[in-house]
């Protein structure tokens, strides 16, 4: 439940007020200044009490009980209908008569404000190798260098900006199925520094007992030069790439 950051009385709060006067004998008047709220309020739970919600002391919904121009079935079914026919939302109001802001909100609602919507998402395809080594990934990551520290830091946009400070790389290295992680930040994302990597990742993950397989990369320069290939091969691993 959501509280209101100014509410005076959670639903255990409420629940002790009444127990209070009910149970205990507490005038309205004192069980409500003991819980700091208005005598009003404290009838108000108190007739849901009586009404016979003994344990219901959560917020109810704001909504009307009655809402005589809300748009029948009848016309959201026809807009639904007329959505899938793929029209939109101007041409759905004008076909029916009504008003667009209306067809927008039913559209919304029913979770078709959007064309993209009109069609079923295609399920999640998953996957993850079934032990150790089958299969690591490889990526780079840039990240800007900083020489003095930035707004989100300081909150002072006046303060000037990090101008040439150059980049780090961080280069990452996952087992797919055992989500072991190894990373270095590095100067470069050249096939030197690139290859170097790999070859203390691969040691790296040798010591932990896992003997590498496969390695999936990105089609990045560093990952297509022929000093990569020979890492790979030396070690005896085949290389996966991912589709562009």
């Amino acid at each position: 439940m959501n509280i209101h950051k100014n509410a005076r009385l959670t639903p255990r709060g409420r629940a002790l007020m009444i127990s209070r006067i009910v149970d205990e004998g507490w005038s309205v008047k004192a069980s409500a200044e003991a819980a700091g709220v208005s005598r009003r309020t404290a009838h108000k739970w108190l007739g849901r009490r009586r009404r016979g919600a003994s344990e219901d002391f959560t917020d109810r919904s704001s909504a009307p009980r009655r809402c005589p121009r809300r748009v029948s079935p009848q016309r959201v079914a026809d807009i639904e209908r007329l959505r899938r026919q793929r029209m939109t939302g101007p041409q759905i109001a004008r076909a029916l008569g009504m008003a667009r802001s209306t067809v927008g909100r039913v559209l919304r609602r029913l979770g078709l404000g959007k064309l993209r919507q009109l069609e079923p998402q295609p399920p999640i395809q998953r996957y993850e190798r079934a032990r150790p080594g089958e299969m690591i990934h490889l990526d780079i990551k840039k990240l800007g260098r900083f020489d003095m520290a930035g707004h989100r830091a300081t909150g002072d946009r006046r303060a000037g900006r990090s101008r040439r400070a150059g980049w780090d790389f961080l280069h990452v290295c996952v087992d797919d199925a055992s989500r072991l992680a190894y990373t270095e930040i590095l100067p470069s994302e050249g096939q030197a520094d690139t290859t170097a990597f790999l070859q203390r990742a691969l040691a790296w993950l040798g010591r932990h007992g896992v003997c590498v397989e496969r390695v999936m990369t990105d089609n990045g320069s560093a990952y297509r030069s022929k000093l990569f290939a020979n890492a790979l091969r030396d070690a005896g691993a085949r290389h996966v790439r991912t589709r562009p």
